[in-house]
């Protein structure tokens, strides 16, 4: 991508209701513009790195045996009375054609209950997971902090349904490895924790993944034995590591990036979702619902790959792998040179971002890559050439260094 091309451009400015990390660097770089409190646009950069997130996450979820489907953002309200939450105050209510009432999705309980329902008779049709990657609403109070709380946001849900609480049990296991696959994966592996978390009217517990972040939004006593944590709002049930009963816990600020939970039998139960057993008796369907945001989890990376000069992505996650600049480009033989090696990049597959700018002098072409992020930087100018190549800097390590042009490897 030619960076006179992009749609979105860095700015300088920072808005006056920009009040986090996240918001202030990803609408200072390009990638998301506000569109009302709590609702974000997603430009090319910003969209380049939550699809590379939901992409991870999804191959993931494959590999557990996730199908992944596509449910309605926007349903009957008669589901949300038939399971009692109608009256939660951050649903969205609508009046549709006919006065209809109608919710905006906040989560999918009372879609995928009955949608599952449809197609399970029996104990040979158990166990199943299904999950989708879908935009969700929340009426949300005062959204804030960027992607991190919006009233709009992208979510991925996984549910699954089995025949018993040990065959649950035994998929929620699998299903936590997943996740830390996937916070490895993303770069945030060696930060986040498992956390129990309060289970509600589903069970004892329920547990979130956090990642460790001095401005995060929560508080978490970790166990630094077993690597595991206890959310601030059961400290007062729970003092000790439901691990190993340490009770030497520090207090840390965190970030939640995703959150599991044992339904068991509470949705079955209000949509009267049973299956025949291997007897021909009628069995009560258990469930798990597994939730992970790739919007609050790409604001969380912002949050904590950064420096004084902006965003440093994962190579995972970047935009681009490559940010090319071109210096001196007013001489035609440096443009040449410039444009051959960024179509040579192209055909093998690399992603670049080329700022190709002629009239921008070198210094904002070097802040705005410092800004956007993008982990390799490779500069082609008049110095670069003398010197026998192209200049290489990792956007994470302060030296640079000259290569050749038929060495260049990110």
């Amino acid at each position: 991508m030619r960076y006179t091309q992009l749609f979105g451009k860095t700015s300088k400015t920072i808005s006056a209701d920009a009040d986090s990390i996240n918001a202030k660097l990803l609408t200072q770089g390009g990638f998301i513009q506000k569109e009302i409190s709590g609702v974000y646009n997603y430009l090319p950069l910003g969209l380049r790195v939550l699809t590379k997130i939901q992409n991870i996450v999804r191959e993931e979820m494959n590999k557990i045996g996730g199908q992944e489907i596509l449910m309605p953002a926007m349903t009957q309200e008669e589901s949300w009375k038939t399971t009692n939450r109608n009256s939660m105050d951050v649903l969205f209510h609508l009046k549709g054609q006919g006065d209809t009432d109608l919710v905006l999705n906040p989560t999918h309980e009372e879609v995928v209950t009955p949608l599952a329902q449809k197609y399970t008779f029996s104990y040979r049709d158990l166990p199943f997971a299904v999950y989708q990657i879908q935009n969700k609403f929340r009426n949300e109070a005062r959204a804030k902090s960027g992607l991190m709380r919006g009233r709009e946001f992208n979510m991925k849900d996984l549910y699954s349904f089995h025949t018993d609480e040990a065959d649950l049990n035994r998929y929620y296991e699998i299903v936590k490895k997943a996740y830390f696959e996937i916070y490895k994966r993303i770069g945030l592996g060696d930060i986040t924790v498992l956390a129990f978390a309060s289970g509600g009217a589903f069970s004892q517990f329920s547990h979130e993944f956090q990642t460790i972040n001095k401005n995060g939004e929560d508080t978490i006593y970790l166990c630094k034995k077993c690597n595991v944590a206890i959310n601030k709002e059961i400290i007062d049930t729970q003092k000790t590591c439901p691990e190993c009963g340490n009770d030497k816990l520090e207090t840390i600020k965190a970030t939640e990036v995703g959150n599991i939970f044992k339904l068991r039998t509470k949705f079955s139960h209000a949509f009267n979702f049973y299956y025949s057993d291997k007897g021909g008796q009628d069995k009560i369907v258990e469930m798990g619902c597994y939730g992970f945001g790739p919007s609050r989890v790409m604001g969380t990376i912002a949050e904590i790959f950064n420096d004084d000069k902006g965003l440093i992505w994962p190579e995972s996650v970047a935009p681009y792998q490559i940010h090319l600049i071109g210096l001196d480009l007013f001489d035609e033989d440096i443009k040449k040179q410039a444009e051959d090696l960024y179509q040579k990049l192209l055909d093998k597959n690399i992603e670049v971002l080329f700022d190709d700018r002629i009239d921008v002098a070198a210094g904002a072409k070097f802040a705005d890559a410092d800004l956007i992020g993008i982990p390799t930087r490779l500069v082609i100018s008049k110095r670069s050439l003398q010197n026998g190549g192209v200049e290489r800097k990792k956007r994470n390590e302060s030296q640079s260094e000259i290569i050749a042009f038929d060495k260049i490897i990110l």
